[in-house]
């Protein structure tokens, strides 16, 4: 007999060997039975077959649970693979995890699937959830089950097999739910019936294994939760979010373009995208020296050597790109900014009185990305990153990285971001420098979110390979995060560089390094804010802020006046003196996303006033233009100090 304890602090002696199933199936109420799907064993989820050895802590997972949504979304995966196999006999399936939103599964067919395809499998996956199909985890050695699966003629799961051979595993679990089998560490659902609101969304391609070298395979992406509802809410969503695709709207606004004659992930920005980026910028720079921070420009290549020093080339050469040969010497495009700062902080003698020394940079820097990973603007192979180095003492450590997190959230907040995740990330398994310096690292880090009173979530092992990080990831107003901002607190580079400073006591003393990025990369934070306000930028961030439009020539001369002076006054005006109906003039502007339409007739000229009209709708009373010019400089230094927010749908 073993000892079971529930989580209200019960306890029952119960025969070992018994399944978790059993157990809280004898102490659960009727309703709260068929509620049953998972147990949580010592704090693990497992299946209800799961059988227990030894005293445990034992707890019931129902329907609806938060913590069983990932389960829920992988045995979905298994029944789309059950799916396709009883559809199409001849597809090999090669893998199928739970995501963060939804689920996939890659499959080797010849035949590419089709809409008409996904309804197919969508309705069979229907069938045989309404046939209630147990689903049962089996243990094989390694051995035998490569053996299954070779006979099953299945490649790819002998491939992984085969790899988990390599490494020393001697068993694996399997799945089965009828005739199909999958290789899987579970835990699963105790039956099909179980899955019931899902939708197979969309089919993409992916190398086998993310190797363009291998073979290409379909990728049938879906979702699912346990109530229709939530399933009816997140599609919803998920159309407000293709209504939102910063692709389609930067191509429709005229903000900026990918050719492929330029190349995949290589960025052109148009007028109206390079004026949201100067106004970005602008704001950026003159924060950074109101608070201390002093500018640098540093080239985009240096010599192959100087990322030996820095250590890029043995943890990130797979990111870099090729070099280049310059006067029979080896030069590489730059990755990253740092080793330019550290070459200025080098260039003379520093003394402990100058420190803290606060560098940044809007450093465009060049990395690598796999074709099939790139997106938009959200993952680019050229990008500029807002980048700043601060080298300080140990002992002024905890204040700058406490003064970080201050501008790091007020920015966020004035570009419209005020909710946010932050996530301490600890040492990786392949890092640089001592243990030592790790944890001093990580206790300041620690030490500056709890003074700031922000609550954070610790990420295990996901520290860069020089040290701990904060990192900030926003969310929009579909509620998605994005990783944007950065806090990274280095030992090593100072380390690598021989970069000192003289201290009080006439000794040379090494100083910490602090990596920062606010926003991240100035291309990826303008994709976010794209989607963010649908594009319709606030007052402050519009690229036109308003347009002059005339209703017949008659108004042309004052129109000019008005522009003229909106211009002077640091206004992003332009004009429309089409010929054209009013009606077509506005409809145009509000599909530009402009905030203000300057209607102008014949009563406006004759009062020399102007009558705005808002990308709503709205209808403004006429007033003069320097009343107008007061109007939207106190609308956009309120979107800066409250922080602008999302526009609804009938932007």
């Amino acid at each position: 007999m073993i000892k079971v304890k529930f989580e209200d602090g019960r306890t029952m002696e119960v025969e070992e060997g018994k399944s978790a199933g059993e157990v809280l199936f004898g102490v659960l109420s009727k309703k709260q039975r068929k509620r049953l799907i998972l147990a949580r064993v010592n704090g693990e989820l497992r299946d209800l077959s799961f059988r227990l050895e030894g005293g445990c802590d034992l707890s019931p997972v129902f329907i609806g649970d938060e913590e069983a949504l990932e389960v829920l979304r992988h045995s979905t995966a298994h029944l789309m693979a059950q799916a396709v196999k009883g559809l199409y006999p001849g597809v090999k399936v090669a893998i199928g995890p739970a995501i963060e939103q939804g689920f996939y599964y890659d499959f080797n067919t010849q035949e590419s699937f089709s809409p008409e395809d996904l309804s197919r499998i969508e309705k069979k996956m229907k069938e045989l959830s309404k046939e209630v199909i147990p689903i049962e985890r089996m243990e094989m050695s390694i051995d035998d089950a490569i053996s299954f699966f070779r006979e099953r003629g299945e490649p790819y799961k002998v491939e992984l097999l085969e790899d988990l051979k390599r490494d020393g595993a001697e068993k694996v679990s399997l799945y089965r739910q009828g005739d199909f089998v999958d290789l899987c560490r579970g835990p699963h659902l105790p039956d099909t019936g179980k899955v019931r609101a899902f939708k197979l969304l969309n089919v993409a391609g992916a190398f086998w294994r993310g190797d363009e070298k291998r073979e290409m395979l379909q990728r049938i992406y879906g979702t699912a939760f346990f109530d229709k509802k939530e399933l009816k809410h997140h599609l919803e969503r998920l159309e407000e979010a293709k209504r939102r695709d910063h692709r389609k709207i930067g191509r429709q606004l005229g903000l900026f373009s990918i050719e492929e004659s330029i190349g995949p992930g290589l960025i052109l920005w148009h007028p109206k995208g390079a004026m949201v980026r100067m106004v970005m910028e602008d704001f950026w720079r003159q924060e950074h020296l109101n608070r201390g921070y002093s500018l640098l420009f540093t080239p985009h290549i240096a010599k192959r050597d100087l990322w030996k020093t820095s250590g890029h080339l043995d943890f990130y050469s797979e990111n870099m790109y090729a070099p280049m040969q310059i006067d029979e010497v080896e030069y590489q495009i730059k990755p990253m900014n740092c080793p330019f700062h550290i070459a200025i902080y080098n260039s003379r003698k520093r003394s402990y009185r100058e420190l803290p020394l606060r560098w940044c940079e809007l450093g465009t820097v060049y990395r690598y990305e796999r074709t099939g990973t790139l997106h938009g603007l959200m993952r680019v192979r050229g990008f500029t990153q807002d980048d700043a180095h601060i080298f300080c003492t140990p002992s002024q450590l905890d204040e700058e990285v406490m003064e970080i997190l201050d501008m790091t959230l007020y920015m966020l907040r004035v570009f419209g971001f005020g909710n946010y995740e932050i996530y301490l990330s600890t040492r990786p398994d392949k890092y640089v420098g001592s243990e030592e310096h790790w944890e001093l690292a990580t206790n300041a880090l620690k030490r500056a979110l709890e003074s700031k009173g922000l609550e954070y979530e610790i990420d295990p092992g996901e520290g860069v390979f020089y040290g701990p990080k904060i990192d900030i990831k926003i969310k929009d107003c579909l509620d998605r995060s994005w990783q944007c901002s950065t806090i990274q607190v280095d030992f090593n580079l100072p380390e690598r560089f021989n970069v000192a400073f003289t201290g009080e006591d006439g000794q040379e003393h090494a100083p910490i390094m602090v990596h920062r990025a606010l926003l991240g990369s100035i291309e990826r934070f303008f994709g976010v804010m794209i989607e963010h306000y649908a594009g319709a930028f606030p007052i402050w961030l519009s690229p036109v802020q308003a347009r002059v439009m005339t209703i017949t020539e008659r108004q042309d001369e004052w129109a000019r006046k008005v522009l003229e002076i909106l211009r002077a006054r640091g206004i992003r005006a332009d004009m429309d003196f089409r010929n054209e109906k009013l009606g077509k003039k506005i409809r145009e502007a509000q599909l530009e996303k402009i905030p203000y339409m300057l209607v102008l007739g014949d009563k406006e000229v004759a009062e020399k006033n102007v009558s705005p009209r808002t990308r709503r709708g709205e209808t403004l009373q006429a007033m003069s233009v320097d009343g107008f010019v007061e109007l939207l400089y106190k609308q956009a230094e309120e979107e800066k100090t409250g922080g602008a927010t999302s526009p609804g749908n009938s932007e």
